[in-house]
C-alpha cells in the first residue's frame, strides 16, 4: 500500500533506481551535511550504502518523483539472510532476538534539509512504518538513534534522563558493547548515567533531544544501556526499542478503540495471535488498521489522505 497526501507519497521503494536514489539522499546527509567518512567507491557515485542494505526494505517519501525522506528496515528474515542486523555492530541484542515474532530494526532515517521544516515527511514515515508493522506482523522494532558529534557529553542531560526514566526492562534491554568500540575511544564514555538523578532537568534533557528521540518517547518508547561512539560515523548512539503493546495510549484509543487494546499484545503468548486480536477488534482488517495509524500522523492533512493498495511494480531488494 502507498499512502498519498496531495503530491506527497509513502511507499518502499520497488525499484533499483528507486533505492539508488535513497542512497543518495543518504549520502548528502550523512556525508556531506554531517560527519560520516565515506569510502572511495561512495565518494565516487555520491551514495552512502553498507553491506545491510543488500536484503532491507526502503521506506521513502516522495514529492515530485524526488524522494525527500527515508527510512532503512531490516526485518528478522532479512537479518538471517545476512548474518545479522546492523545494531548488532554496537549493542547486544541477545535478548531481543529470543522473542517469539518478527522483528525489524529501523535506522539511516533522513530528510532531505529542503524538507525539514515540513513535518509532513516525517509524519509520512512515521505513516509507513505503521503499515509496515500492520503488514510484517512486527512485535518489536529497534534501532539506534544518534546525536552528530563523538563527544555524549555534549548531551549529558538527554542522555542521563533516558538512563533514570527510560530503560527497557531488564529481560529485553540490550547492553552496549565496549569491545566493538574503534581504537582510541574510551570506554568510560559509553556510560549513560553522566550526571548524578539530581542534576537531570527534564526541560533541558528534551531541548537537547533530536526531533526523532522525542518520537520515540512519545510513542512509548525504552532505551537500551550504553552510549555508542562511532567515530567513523561522525556520532553517538544509543538503542531504541518500541513494544507494540506498549504505543502510547493516545496511540492505541485512535487504532483500536480502546486505551487498553495493545495490553494483551505481550510477547509472551505469541505475536500472531495477539496481533490478531488487534487488528480484527474493532476496526476490522489490516487495511483499515493501516489507515487509522496514517490518519493520526497526518492530523491537519488527514483529508488529503489517499490509499493505493494495488503495488505496480515488484519490489528489488536483492542488490547493493
Amino acid at each position: 500500500m502507498a499512502i498519498k497526501v496531495r503530491d506527497y507519497e509513502v511507499r518502499l521503494t520497488r525499484t533499483k533506481e528507486e533505492r539508488r536514489q535513497v542512497r543518495q539522499l543518504r549520502y548528502n546527509v550523512f556525508c556531506l551535511e554531517e560527519a560520516a567518512e565515506p569510502t572511495e567507491e561512495q565518494r565516487s557515485l555520491g551514495e552512502e550504502y553498507d553491506s545491510y542494505d543488500t536484503y532491507a526494505d526502503y521506506m521513502a517519501v516522495f514529492h515530485n518523483n524526488k524522494i525527500v525522506g527515508t527510512y532503512r528496515i531490516i526485518d528478522r528474515e532479512a537479518a538471517e539472510k545476512m548474518g545479522g542486523f546492523y545494531t548488532e555492530l554496537e549493542f547486544n541484542l541477545s535478548k531481543i532476538k529470543k522473542v517469539k515474532g518478527n522483528i525489524a530494526e529501523m535506522s539511516r532515517a533522513c530528510v532531505d534539509k529542503e524538507y525539514r521544516e515540513n513535518g509532513l515527511v516525517m509524519r509520512l514515515l512515521w505513516a509507513g512504518l505503521c503499515e509496515y508493522v500492520v503488514k510484517r506482523k512486527v512485535v518489536i522494532l529497534f534501532g539506534v538513534p544518534s546525536w552528530v558529534g563523538t563527544k555524549p557529553a555534549m548531551s549529558a542531560q538527554a542522555i542521563s534522563y533516558l538512563y533514570y526514566n527510560h530503560l527497557s526492562p531488564l529481560h529485553l534491554r540490550a547492553t552496549v558493547l565496549k569491545d566493538k568500540l574503534e581504537p582510541g575511544v574510551d570506554p568510560r564514555l559509553t556510560q549513560m548515567n553522566i550526571l548524578p538523578r539530581a542534576f537531570v532537568d527534564e526541560e533541558e534533557a528534551k531541548k537537547q533531544m533530536t526531533p526523532l528521540i522525542k518520537g520515540y518517547l512519545r510513542l512509548g518508547a525504552t532505551f537500551g544501556r550504553g552510549v555508542f561512539i562511532d567515530k567513523s560515523f561522525g556520532t553517538y548512539d544509543v538503542f531504541v526499542m518500541v513494544q507494540t503493546k506498549n504505543v502510547d495510549k493516545t496511540y492505541q484509543k485512535h487504532f483500536a478503540g480502546s486505551e487498553n487494546a495493545f495490553d494483551d499484545f505481550g510477547i509472551e503468548e505469541g505475536p500472531l495471535k495477539t496481533l490478531g486480536k488487534i487488528i480484527m477488534s474493532p476496526i476490522t482488517g489490516t487495511a483499515k488498521a493501516i489507515r487509522a495509524f496514517a490518519e493520526l500522523f497526518m492530523r491537519e492533512d488527514a483529508d488529503d489522505v489517499e490509499y493505493i493498495d494495488k503495488e505496480n511494480a515488484e519490489e528489488t531488494t536483492e542488490e547493493k
